[in-house]
């Protein structure tokens, strides 16, 4: 047991500044603490970054269509044929490329469905195989709270508070003291001992993957603690929450949502009777408002609302991130809004893409494979970091 407090524990030493040595103190303490969680959000994190593409690839022979020569079944097209075997259609995701068909979803017998259709033959390929969707549910269930519920999701919360603390710490215990040790801390002794070795790859890749680890925890420290996502939306110029629910005015977001709800009832009872624009109209219009290729997202008018939605991905910029504009229409085909992303506030861009950061599918599949990367290197870091204290309890036990 002695031994045990020994490697938990040492004396400053010489020239060692206080914030160092409490630094190291803490950085150990809290990384035994949180290790296995921290390991455990990091190779689920691993999982989860090539869902889309694993799902895909599991469905290719439903996701992947030969592109014909021929004219392309339009939405109004499909929609007919649906109605005709007693379905009708909610929603529809129109892709980019040529060989991808159309994903459709609809109500059959007031249940709702989902599936693929082949835009060149007009055949309906049936809905994803459910397999890898399954398992990928289950990833995301022990990565959200250790499929433990609310009470794991305060662990995975805590855990992952540390872990920015990790890092912040790791950096200043980094730090070298003078300049000509800089290179000593950006590089690998791929040829040295073990424990040496051990030690820079703790030490180097943490360094490299400092940034894109505290950015991801972060976008998850966002979805779980709402002070967390209050004081990041303060942060980029939005308004606390709290003071939200206490303003009133012209400008207030709960009194503009009231407005919009009414006006949405009003139209419900206005066009009622009203004949509903062609889907096919609706795709017409939405290309005249959003004019680009885009990934194209059509939800149709329901109960709750009495618009056409449609949601375009533009990756028409610098970065090619994907960038949500979204317009809406009512059943006679006028334009009710247009929401452009660059046309939103900081903190509404930020909310808007919170989810695909956290993720890394900003930018498709160059993102995915750096994130993938990185959270496999934060895989390492409690391994390597736990095997750098065994070494040292090691060394007093004998």
């Amino acid at each position: 047991m002695n031994v045990i407090k020994k490697s938990l524990f040492r004396k400053r030493r010489k020239n060692e500044s206080r914030i160092k040595y409490w630094m190291w103190l803490s950085h150990l303490y809290i990384g035994l603490l949180s290790s296995v969680i921290v390991f455990i959000m990091c190779v689920t994190g691993c999982l989860y970054s090539f869902r889309n593409q694993i799902i895909n690839f599991s469905n290719k022979e439903k996701v992947y269509v030969e592109a014909g020569s021929g004219s392309v079944w339009k939405p109004g097209q499909i929609q007919e044929k649906l109605l005709k075997s007693g379905k009708e259609l909610t929603r529809i995701l129109i892709p980019v490329k040529k060989n991808e068909s159309y994903v459709i979803s609809y109500r059959e017998n007031n249940i709702d469905r989902s599936g693929y259709f082949n835009p060149y033959t007009g055949e309906e390929l049936g809905p994803p195989n459910t397999g890898s969707g399954r398992f990928f549910e289950v990833v995301l269930d022990i990565h959200r709270n250790l499929m433990m519920g609310n009470v794991g999701r305060q662990i995975v919360g805590a855990s992952v508070l540390m872990f920015c603390f990790l890092l912040i710490s790791g950096l200043i215990l980094w730090l070298p003291k003078k300049l000509k040790f800089l290179k000593q801390g950006l590089s690998i002794k791929w040829n040295a001992r073990f424990q040496r070795f051990n030690y820079d790859l703790h030490n180097t890749l943490g360094f490299y993957t400092l940034l894109v680890l505290f950015f991801i925890a972060v976008t998850g420290l966002y979805v779980t603690y709402p002070w967390v996502k209050n004081a990041i939306v303060i942060s980029l110029g939005g308004e606390s929450i709290s003071n939200i629910s206490k303003e009133s005015g012209e400008d207030d977001p709960f009194g503009n949502l009231l407005g919009d709800m009414l006006e949405k009832q009003n139209e419900k009872k206005q066009l009622k009777d009203e004949d509903q624009v062609s889907i096919d109209k609706i795709l017409e219009l939405s290309h005249q408002y959003l004019p680009y290729n885009a990934v194209t997202s059509i939800e149709f008018p329901n109960k709750e609302n009495p618009r056409y939605v449609v949601i375009k991905t533009n990756t028409e910029n610098f970065l090619g991130m994907m960038l949500p504009d979204e317009i809406t229409f009512d059943k006679k085909g006028n334009l009710k809004t247009k929401e452009l992303f660059f046309d939103k506030p900081l903190n509404k861009q930020f909310t808007a893409l919170a989810k695909p950061l956290h993720t890394g599918e900003i930018m498709g599949l160059p993102s995915i494979i750096l994130y993938f990367i990185v959270s496999l290197i934060g895989c390492s870091l409690p391994v390597t970091g736990f095997i750098i204290w065994w070494h040292r309890y090691s060394k007093m036990k004998t």
